[in-house]
């Protein structure tokens, strides 16, 4: 009788609370397993929403001239195919010359490395013995060949980045194709109030996207032009193709875009001269030290109007919680982010206090 008597004075919204509680908890583990899992296809689809804002201007330019949205869509993704297949193609056609080239001319460098070492500190080795590497049956051919035996592995690599690369090209072209239904359906759940401010954001979204790839436009164009005149100053071969890979590559493909775009260089510059090489690397670090520090936080705050402190921060905290993507996508999500609390956070003044300095007019 005690028993149930404790029981019944349990209040009802006491034992509700608790199943509220736990469901709620349960709710959250759900999601975030889920989450977990759907990783993958969660980045994917985050990097395809950020692609359609940025294709949004050009297919609303071509909508006002009489062109169906879904058209719109499609040309303006095969524009950018195009682009990137003739742009990846030619760059290819150059490192494959100068590979060969390099080869045909590794005996010249042996025996002038030879001659350089022993005019300069007096070191002789038998270039003989290092070029014997390079034949059949040598440690470097050795090397060489398990490399080609890696070849399947690396083939499947590329399958699946282009796997990937499809799935976020047909989501991007959905999502814009279909934009105007998309947000159609989003706001028919909602009420007045907050339709209008789920615009706002979408608005921001595609304006912000448009303000940070123009600030890479403007960050490759820079590079390309300090590279190139470096370059034509080292006198590499196709100096301006050399010069804009380096712009592009290291602005668009984030975290690893900077080895990536002072590879080819370096390896063209091997074949011309190995110590020249060494000035290209010594470039690309230098330049990339200063694009960091003093060019993309001023370019890239005042395109976002982001602080650039916040930029950095923003794609910091991107990198490390989605990797590579997570860093391209982070500036636009960010200043998305502030834009919105900007325009829709009540402000106050500010005390007088010397801890915030004067006010700057």
């Amino acid at each position: 009788m005690a028993m149930e008597s404790t029981a019944s004075a349990v209040p009802k919204w006491v034992r509700r609370s608790i199943f509220l509680w736990w469901g709620v908890l349960v709710g959250l583990w759900l999601i975030y397993v889920t989450a977990r899992e759907l990783r993958g296809l969660l980045v994917q689809i985050v990097l395809a929403l950020s692609f359609s804002f940025a294709l949004d201007p050009a297919v609303e330019r071509l909508g006002r001239r009489g062109v169906r949205r879904s058209t719109a869509t499609g040309l303006s993704l095969l524009v950018a195919l195009v682009v990137t297949i003739a742009f990846l193609g030619a760059m290819g056609t150059l490192l494959a010359n100068q590979l060969n080239d390099l080869v045909r001319n590794l005996p010249d460098y042996f025996d002038q490395t030879q001659i350089w070492l022993d005019d300069q500190f007096g070191i002789t080795f038998n270039a003989d013995d290092l070029r014997s590497q390079f034949e059949p049956g040598g440690e470097a051919s050795r090397f060489a060949t398990g490399i080609a035996g890696n070849l399947v592995g690396i083939g499947t690599t590329v399958i699946g980045l282009l796997f990937q690369t499809l799935t976020v090209t047909l989501f991007a072209y959905y999502l814009t194709a279909d934009g105007p239904r998309l947000r159609r359906v989003v706001c028919s759940v909602l009420p007045p109030e907050r339709q209008h401010a789920v615009l706002a954001v979408w608005n921001l979204a595609i304006a912000k996207t448009g303000a940070y790839i123009s600030s890479r436009f403007l960050l490759a164009l820079i590079s390309s032009v300090f590279h190139w005149v470096f370059f034509q100053i080292l006198d590499l071969p196709s100096p301006v193709a050399l010069a804009i890979w380096v712009g592009v590559i290291s602005q668009f493909i984030p975290t690893l875009g900077t080895y990536l775009a002072g590879l080819l260089p370096m390896v063209v510059a091997l074949g011309v001269q190995p110590s020249r090489a060494l000035w290209v690397v010594g470039a690309v670090v230098v330049y990339q030290q200063i694009e960091n520090y003093v060019l993309q936080p001023r370019i890239t705050g005042q395109s976002l109007n982001m602080h650039p402190g916040v930029a950095i921060g923003a794609v910091l905290v991107g990198t490390e919680l989605f990797g590579p993507t997570g860093a391209l996508v982070a500036l636009p999500v960010v200043a998305t982010a502030t834009a919105f609390l900007t325009a829709y956070v009540e402000r106050h003044d500010v005390v007088d206090d010397p801890l915030v300095g004067p006010v700057e007019l």
